[in-house]
């Protein structure tokens, strides 16, 4: 009869890729994980993982059990866990929440203070966005993501959409764009500031304004919407940025809408699927999703 705690034994080898992390991960002896993976490799028949220099790589039957496994796991998981009433008042709790620069600006303060008004025991702990890698959801060091869903998404992280964001031009008070239509021309002519945290010149409103036969001039490149609009709070710089991401950080600040096929976007939160059944996860994601979903 098979043991199916070797299952549960296969999902953390296959996550961690070491035997070494996988057995500080299960609290074994790492003779007693490799002893383990001597058993999965007989009982699978494919050796699963494979030296590689110092390191280990995954077989391609590995990589084809890989999500089937760690799905079975949390399966059963949910089956065996017991039946939970969520008690708020009493919930002691920490989340910690990663997301980008104008979350916290825009919709943090609600957030907190319905957590606080709901469930005092709770508390919230933001981080910042600096990539979309699902490493922090994957081993538990972040509770729930919000931002866009990309390429570097994990292919098992669950999502639900929380608004659609469009994106707008932004000058300081007295530019020469506050006055008048902003036309095409107007806007491509001015010196522009462009967002990327991997440093690059060209985005989608560079693609946008090609289509409509204009080029504009990229004065500088930085790495958040909220770098942005502090330099063009103090310059005459164009910045391009979303707009309900950024509405408080735009204070003061002339807003636009684009003249051009502006960008869109929609913000999303992200969570790790072992916490769907999670009662307190799901009371936490449902605040989230009361607050930012509110005008989109």
């Amino acid at each position: 009869m098979t043991d199916f705690n070797l299952l549960v034994t296969l999902d953390v080898l296959l996550s961690e890729g070491s035997v070494a992390r996988a057995a500080r991960r299960l609290r074994l002896s790492p003779s007693a994980m490799s002893r383990a993976l001597a058993r999965l490799r007989e009982t699978t028949g494919d050796p699963l993982l494979v030296r590689a220099g110092r390191g280990l790589v995954p077989t391609p039957r590995a990589l084809e059990l890989r999500e089937r496994v760690s799905q079975l796991v949390q399966d059963a998981e949910s089956v065996l866990r017991p039946a939970e009433r969520l008690e708020l008042a009493g919930l002691q709790r920490t989340f910690t929440i990663r997301a980008r620069e104008g979350f916290i600006d825009n919709f943090g303060a609600e957030l907190v203070a319905r957590v606080a008004a709901e469930a005092p025991g709770v508390r919230l702990c933001f981080v910042d966005k600096l990539d979309k890698e699902s490493t922090a959801l994957r081993d538990g060091t972040v509770d729930l993501e919000t931002g866009v869903v990309g390429k570097a998404t994990g292919p098992e992280v669950r999502t639900r959409a929380l608004f659609r964001d469009r994106f707008v031009g932004v000058v300081r008070a007295g530019h020469a764009l506050v006055e008048g239509t902003v036309t095409v021309a107007r806007y491509a002519e001015g010196g522009h500031i462009a967002v990327s945290r991997q440093g690059l010149e060209r985005g989608a409103i560079d693609e946008a304004l090609m289509q409509a036969g204009h080029e504009r001039k990229v004065a500088t490149v930085v790495g958040s919407f909220a770098a942005a609009l502090a330099l063009a709070r103090a310059s005459d710089l164009i910045a391009s940025v979303p707009e309900r991401q950024t509405g408080k950080l735009r204070d003061g600040l002339h807003t636009f809408a684009l003249p051009l096929a502006a960008p869109q976007v929609t913000v999303a939160m992200l969570w790790h699927p072992r916490m769907d059944a999670d009662p307190a996860h799901r009371w936490l994601r449902s605040l989230v999703h009361a607050i930012c979903a509110v005008g989109g």
